[in-house]
């Protein structure tokens, strides 16, 4: 339908016609005549513009804007004149059409498509509620329940390879989730204390950057679980993605944006119940009461013991090095030199970043 549409569109106009979704993507485009410049062509080529020529475009208020919006040639920046015709169903803005303008896209012109486009427009809003019906099922693919997550399977057309997302957020500050890429199903629902939980599963290739974008869409931190080559696996890495969250919340490195392939020791820690990590975390004998000494102990422990390797990172002489580890040891009764005592005290400090 809107293959079809585009082709019309560019035949009465005899412009060069591209139609793309909110976030950009790439649905439709006619056959290109004349000089096409190269923003054009890489939106072909690749299917979806980047994110520099979506916040250029984005400059012109094309998101908020009611009718066409011409945006001047740019030689500097090789960009063609064009007119971006925001397609609009019920006051909502779901698309762009994009027409390389050679002077002769007039208000006339224009008008003459009015139809066709009420017509994209109504095609993507359809679309947008049948993505928003499916992301409800999110939550009973993830299930623990098989029943549950067999009848979610049932009702989504998922091919793999595909990877789960968490994002937490505050629901003052969810955006739109429709203008994701498509592929990609979101399901936001609320958790106590104000705060939001959004789940979302995406083709895996996307995932990790995906994340990165919702993230900064809400402002807080996300968790990527691994790829799933199965659908009727991604409960598993809807798992791993939770877990995750809790290391992108709170241990620096992570945030705000934390993979669970790339958690290392975390992985494990992240499975404790919060009794066991509290217990956990007191095996370091209060030194996280202490942040510059828990920071060079841990420092220390992260280089397996590399006294001037870890002074360097750590911005300090080795002699003031040598001091803080024996002060550790006093405090905690430890002997840093003990690789058993070592990995207690290290899985200590650990623990008690995620508290």
């Amino acid at each position: 339908m809107l293959q079809e549409t585009v082709d019309e569109i560019a035949a009465r106009l005899g412009a060069s016609a591209t139609l793309e979704d909110r976030s950009f993507q790439l649905l439709a485009y006619a056959a290109q005549s004349g000089d096409i410049d190269m923003v054009r062509q890489e939106s072909i080529l690749r299917r979806r513009a980047t994110q520099e020529v979506r916040a250029y475009f984005e400059g012109y208020g094309i998101a908020a804007a009611k009718g066409p919006v011409r945006i001047p040639a740019d030689a500097e920046l090789g960009v063609l004149a064009r007119v971006c015709v925001p397609l609009r169903y019920l006051e909502v803005t779901y698309g762009y059409l994009w027409l390389l303008d050679d002077g002769t896209l007039d208000g006339d012109a224009l008008a003459s498509v009015s139809g066709l486009v009420d017509r994209a427009a109504a095609v993507l809003a359809q679309d947008v509620r049948r993505r928003q019906d499916l992301g409800r099922n999110l939550r009973e693919l993830f299930s623990s329940d098989v029943e549950e997550r067999s009848w979610a399977l049932a009702q989504l057309d998922l091919a793999g390879p595909v990877a789960a997302i968490a994002v937490l957020g505050s629901p003052s500050r969810v955006a739109a989730l429709w203008t994701l890429p498509r592929g990609v199903l979101a399901d936001p629902a609320s958790l106590a204390h104000g705060e939001s939980l959004v789940a979302l599963l995406a083709p895996a290739g996307q995932a990790l950057e995906l994340a990165g974008r919702v993230q900064e869409m809400y402002g807080t931190a996300a968790g990527v679980g691994d790829a799933r080559a199965e659908p009727a696996q991604a409960w598993r890495s809807w798992r791993e993605a939770v877990r995750a969250l809790k290391v992108a919340g709170r241990v620096p490195g992570f945030a705000p944006v934390a993979a669970w392939s790339g958690l290392g020791v975390y992985r494990m820690l992240t499975r404790l119940s919060p009794a066991d990590l509290r217990e956990l975390a007191g095996e370091s004998g209060g030194l996280a009461e202490d942040p510059e000494l828990a920071r060079t102990v841990e420092g220390y422990l992260d280089r397996a013991g590399h006294v001037q390797e870890s002074a360097a990172a750590l911005g300090v002489h080795r002699q003031t090095l040598y001091y803080r580890l024996g002060k550790a040891e006093r405090l905690t009764g430890r002997d840093l030199a003990d690789g058993e005592d070592r990995l207690l005290i290290h899985l200590a400090l650990k623990a008690a970043r995620l508290l």
